[in-house]
């Protein structure tokens, strides 16, 4: 809203790296800090429901890691756009159609406007489409309404082409080009010496079809004459003596009368227009903000303008009983504390996993996949190949890179067949070299080098609620454990630190070397015994090797779960 703006971020589709801000679109997103897995399960997923007819798009929730950057790279693929919720936005609706008009029409023909399309305002644009002021329904009646002074056709910045649609006016000689009105209104009603003493330069005389007067008014100084009730033909001589003082004669059928109240109409509303405070909406403002704006203002709608101030429509209250909701598809993951913000707002149609069942609930029925494979690109594969639909070469590529990725080329134990036939067939249509492409993958995935402790931290942490105990459980895949030595202590205090700030139980962080095959832990937190009777070790120095402990997900949550509710009973 604005009368201050309010930027918000924008989604955009990552097909052919344009923005996409069309009505039933369908956002598919992974989990927070998403790793390889999450976006190209994502990206790929948006490329099948492309490819049966819906406008699916595919975004993230957080930043890239390198190695998922590499794959990106690797495969010249855009990265989704990031996202921060899902929560309705007016580009979810279907606005109303408006009808922008520019300063310089007339108040007539704005009044014309709004009777036709039964409006109460008009959005008022500049050359370029660029919202810069309001017209009403009541600024037009009240300045109708006023008594205005002689000199606001000039004030106004009136034109000629205005006054001529006011009176319904005719040029009658040919000094109309680049005229502009500047002087006074005078109705010339008074004796014919008073008129000449009234007189002065530029002024615009209404008169009637006295041969006096018009005599008198074209013999000035004047600019313009205006003649009402026009039945016969102009005096020849009248328009000589006019285009002689370079006067313009107007004609109009109406009355002096009438003609003194429709000329006020001619005035561009660019001078009655409300300027400042302006309140409108941008296409990407909350609905929730929305509402509240529209809760302390009583307006019937209010404009909407894209990122470039164009505007693009209108939205009323009407639109906001409608219950229009981000239609949402969740990868890689079903769990609330990793999910988008604003996921209760939006319409989940589909659920596609191959982590544990967590706590995602949604008000509708929705198609959910959930299989024990090493990937959910594994699961993302499937669905192309079951539906008898082939996956672009890129997209094929993807889902190798993220197969590879989660499975660590099939030694974690998270591995299956299904995830080794997929590879296979995936590899054929990528021309992928699998283990020449793995390798330059984890090389450039698992340095260490030029790390932060809280980007090797967050790089692959995700949260979990085990019978309401806040655990959070980090993972980091690196063939350099030695090079994490140095950095141990910094890690320590950066954990300790984060446990207590964001109220956590227990925080673990897994330094993975699949080359070993094993990892190196740390914990700390209230409950970090937990981590000790797990795998049966003492920590010695803060860390622990456990040889076999590859997987996060299979080999580390289900025995922690299980400890916990066994210490419930």
């Amino acid at each position: 809203m604005y009368t201050t703006s309010l930027k918000f971020d924008k989604i955009f589709t990552f097909i052919n790296g344009k923005d996409d801000f069309m009505k039933d679109t369908i956002y598919i997103v992974g989990h927070k800090n998403p790793d390889t897995d999450s976006i190209c399960s994502a990206i790929s997923y948006a490329e099948f429901k492309h490819k049966i007819g819906n406008n699916a798009i595919a975004a993230r929730l957080g930043a890239l890691s390198r190695e998922t950057s590499f794959v990106l790279d690797y495969f010249n693929v855009v990265a989704p756009q990031l996202i921060s919720n899902v929560n309705p936005q007016i580009s979810d609706f279907v606005i109303d159609d408006t009808f922008p008009v520019s300063p310089d029409v007339s108040i007539k023909s704005v009044w014309n406007i709004m009777k036709k399309n039964n409006l109460k305002s008009l959005p008022v644009v500049d050359e370029d489409n660029k919202l810069i002021g309001i017209i009403s329904t009541s600024q037009v009646v009240n300045n109708t309404l006023d008594i205005w002074d002689t000199g606001v056709l000039y004030k106004g910045g009136t034109t000629i082409d205005n006054i001529l649609d006011a009176i319904s006016g005719q040029i009658v000689n040919k000094t109309y080009e680049n005229f502009t009105p500047t002087g006074k209104v005078i109705i010339a009603s008074m004796k014919e010496e008073s008129l000449k003493e009234s007189i002065e330069e530029n002024d615009i005389i209404i008169c009637g079809d006295d041969d006096k007067i018009q005599n008198i008014v074209v013999s000035s100084n004047a600019s313009l004459m205006i003649m009402t009730s026009i039945k016969k033909d102009i005096c020849s001589e009248i328009i000589e003596i006019a285009d002689k003082n370079n006067i313009l004669i107007i004609a109009t059928p109406f009355d002096a009368f009438t003609v003194a109240r429709l000329i006020p109409q001619s005035i561009p509303i660019g001078h009655i227009m409300t300027t400042e405070n302006l309140i409108y909406f941008d296409q990407n403002d909350y609905i929730e903000d929305v509402k509240d704006v529209m809760l302390q203002t009583r307006y019937r709608s209010y404009p909407v303008v894209n990122a470039d101030r164009e505007v693009i429509g209108s939205i009323s209250r009407f639109h906001l009983i409608t219950g229009n909701k981000k239609k949402v598809i969740l990868v890689d993951h079903n769990e609330h504390t990793q999910a988008v913000e604003g996921l209760e707002n939006a319409e989940v149609l589909e659920i596609i996993d191959h982590h544990r069942i967590a706590d995602i609930q949604t008000g509708l029925p929705v198609y959910f996949r959930n299989e024990p494979v090493g990937s959910t690109s594994t699961i993302i594969s499937s669905i192309f190949f079951e539906n008898g639909i082939r996956p672009s070469k890129k997209t094929a590529g993807l889902l190798c890179a993220a197969i590879i990725s989660d499975t660590l080329l099939f030694k974690s134990p998270t591995s299956t067949n299904t995830d080794k036939v997929n590879l296979k067939r995936l590899a054929s249509i990528a021309d992928l070299n699998v283990e020449e492409f793995a390798s330059k993958m984890f090389k450039a995935g698992t340095s260490l080098s030029n790390r932060t402790v809280e980007e090797i931290f967050k790089g692959d942490f995700k949260d979990f609620t085990l019978n309401n105990n806040k655990i959070g459980v980090s993972q980091f895949i690196t063939i350099d454990t030695e090079g994490f030595k140095p950095l141990k202590e910094e890690m320590l205090n950066y954990m300790e630190k984060t446990c207590a700030s964001d109220n956590y139980e227990l925080l673990i962080l897994l330094l993975t070397d699949f080359v070993v095959g094993g990892s190196y832990v740390l914990a700390v937190g209230k409950e970090k015994q937990l981590v000790n009777k797990v795998f049966n070790q003492d920590f010695k120095d803060d860390l622990i090797f456990v040889p076999g402990i590859i997987s996060r997900k299979k080999q580390v949550i289900p025995p922690i779960t299980a400890l916990i509710a066994a210490s419930r009973e």
